[in-house]
C-alpha cells in the first residue's frame, strides 16, 4: 500500500514501517505515548507520517531499558519543542546505575557458579540415583548430598 499526501498511514502500514505488531501501536495509543490519530469516514486510523519517528523513538528508548512511563516524560518534553537532552541524560544515568548493579549481581553469581563447578569431582562421577542430583553413597544407597 502506498500513501499519498491526501492519506496518512493506516495502522498496519505504520506497524510494518516500524516493525511492531498493530496491537503495540494500539497499546501505545491507549497509554498516551502515541496521540490518537484522525479517523477516516470509515473509522480507520489515519496516522501522520511523523508517527513513524515517534514509534522509532519509543522503540529505541525501550532498547535502552527505559520504562514506558519514563519514555512518556521524554516525549512530553520533546512535544514542547525543547531539547529533551537534560531529562534524557538523567534517565540514562539512572538506567546506567541500574545496569551497573545488575552487572555486579551477575558477576557475583558467576563467581559462585564457577566455585561450584570447580568443586565438582574431576574423576569419573557415578550416575545419580534416579530422582536426585547426586550419586549414591557406597553403602546404604542414599544420596551423599542429602546428609
Amino acid at each position: 500500500m502506498t500513501t499519498t499526501a491526501a492519506r496518512g498511514l493506516r495502522i498496519a502500514e505504520l506497524a510494518r514501517a516500524v516493525g511492531v505488531p498493530t496491537d503495540t501501536v494500539r497499546y501505545y495509543e491507549r497509554v498516551g505515548l502515541l496521540p490518537p490519530p484522525k479517523r477516516t469516514p470509515g473509522g480507520y486510523r489515519d496516522y501522520e507520517v511523523s508517527a513513524v519517528d515517534r514509534l522509532q523513538f519509543i522503540q529505541g528508548s525501550q532498547r535502552l531499558g527505559l520504562r514506558l512511563v519514563d519514555i512518556g516524560h521524554l516525549l512530553a518534553v520533546r512535544d514542547t519543542g525543547r531539547c529533551p537532552c537534560e531529562p534524557a541524560g538523567e534517565l540514562l544515568r539512572r538506567r546506567l546505575a541500574d545496569v551497573d548493579a545488575q552487572i555486579a549481581q551477575l558477576t557475583a553469581l558467576r563467581a559462585e557458579m564457577a566455585a561450584m563447578a570447580a568443586a565438582l569431582p574431576q574423576a569419573e562421577c557415578p550416575d545419580p540415583t534416579p530422582g536426585t542430583w547426586c550419586p549414591p553413597e557406597e553403602e546404604g544407597g542414599e544420596c551423599a548430598c542429602s546428609s
